[in-house]
């Protein structure tokens, strides 16, 4: 018996880790899960992009993030963006069976470029999981460098049936060589004990209020102009009902401030438009009743989905992507843009609270099938079949 097939071996995982935000929770909960089944060293960064890229300018740690309780889970907070030296000392010094990379962000690419030569050159397998197949940004530019990067790869991961056909019409790669594996609910987040009533008290919310959630980066095509246009015809049915906005702002606040003027529906409305800590984030979902994400265009698995799973909440989806895998009611799965539909949604849940019951259970079904160890024992097969032909 060799040693891979004995699970002896060590994978090498290029991503960002805690106290950095970027990808840290995916490669925190997949690091933890696969660190079961085999030895993990992560290669992270100390400083991941140059702050004129990020808005605000500037990209805080976060410390709230839990901590690594695992000996088997090394972590190298070394790799800078403004230093080649460090990336060729990651990509030439790490020893690994298998180095598996995190691929979402464009301005990443020398980084990347250069560990996966370099692992490439010492005859080391190289693995992809593609989190963007497509950008939100500079989409000609990422397909023309994301193709040059991926002739590195032996083996490609997504998170959606759709990504695996967008894989093969945008970088020409062979349905052998990709595998679909969920992304995983991000059950980090959830608290043991937790005060609902209190935390909705400290947030100015009645017992009686139905809350709808918006949660995570405010950029353009994640749909708050639909969502703001919708929620303000949802009152007219469900006049209990407030929207709560969290996340960073990716754009200026003001259009969005006058759409809330113009539908009469500021007062409805709370915002809290900063990056949510990690250790906050649990305050948000327990708050509310419903998660919204009404997304116009999108085209992978979504963090804020996968977490709102991880709290069993009830969640009305956008028909892109891979969000309708998060939803088994149809009438919970909307057009994008599309805000009569939106409205109708939002409204048929929040009036039947036997249906937010239903919909909370079937939660529970899903997240087993997004389960970190069922997740695991897929991306370790995967390493066992690329080292057994090596």
């Amino acid at each position: 018996m060799t040693q891979h097939s004995q699970n002896v071996f060590k994978v090498c995982m290029l991503g960002s880790m805690p106290p950095l935000r970027g990808l840290s929770s995916y490669c925190l909960e997949l690091s933890n899960a696969i660190s079961n089944l085999c030895n993990v060293e992560v290669l992270s960064f100390k400083s991941i992009y140059p702050s004129f890229l990020y808005p605000g300018g500037q990209l805080r740690d976060d410390h709230t993030f839990p901590h690594i309780s695992t000996d088997r889970i090394s972590v190298q907070r070394k790799l800078t963006w403004y230093n080649p030296i460090s990336w060729l000392k990651a990509g030439l010094r790490t020893k690994a069976d298998i180095l598996h990379a995190q691929w979402w962000s464009l301005p990443l690419f020398p980084v990347y470029f250069v560990i996966c030569l370099l692992f490439k050159l010492r005859k080391i397998p190289v693995v992809f999981t593609v989190h963007n197949v497509l950008p939100h940004e500079w989409k000609n530019l990422y397909l023309a460098l994301t193709r040059f990067l991926f002739k590195l790869s032996d083996h490609f991961i997504v998170h959606t049936h759709h990504n695996i056909e967008q894989l093969k019409y945008h970088y020409n790669i062979s349905k052998d060589k990709i595998s679909c594996i969920a992304h995983g609910t991000l059950d980090f987040h959830v608290q043991k004990q937790t005060n609902r009533n209190g935390i909705r008290k400290e947030m100015a919310f009645g017992e009686h209020h139905k809350i709808i959630l918006f949660f995570g980066a405010i950029r353009s095509y994640k749909g708050l102009d639909t969502l703001m246009e919708s929620f303000s015809n949802v009152l007219q049915f469900v006049p209990e009902a407030r929207l709560l906005i969290a996340g960073k702002l990716w754009e200026k606040w003001e259009p969005y401030d006058s759409l809330a003027k113009s539908f009469a529906i500021t007062d409805f409305i709370t915002t809290y438009l900063d990056y949510i800590p990690s250790g906050e984030v649990h305050k948000f979902f327990e708050a509310s009743d419903l998660v919204a994400l009404p997304y116009h265009r999108f085209d992978s698995q979504s963090g804020v989905g996968t977490t709102a799973i991880a709290f069993r909440k009830p969640m009305i989806v956008t028909n892109v992507g891979g969000l309708s895998d998060l939803v088994s009611d149809h009438r919970c799965i909307v057009p994008p843009k599309d805000t009569e539909a939106l409205t109708k949604a939002m409204v048929y849940c929040l009036s039947n609270p036997h249906q937010m019951e239903a919909m909370s259970l079937t939660a529970t079904e899903i997240a087993n099938d997004l389960s970190w160890p069922v997740i695991a024992k897929k991306t370790c097969d995967i390493y066992h079949r690329i080292l057994e032909h090596k």
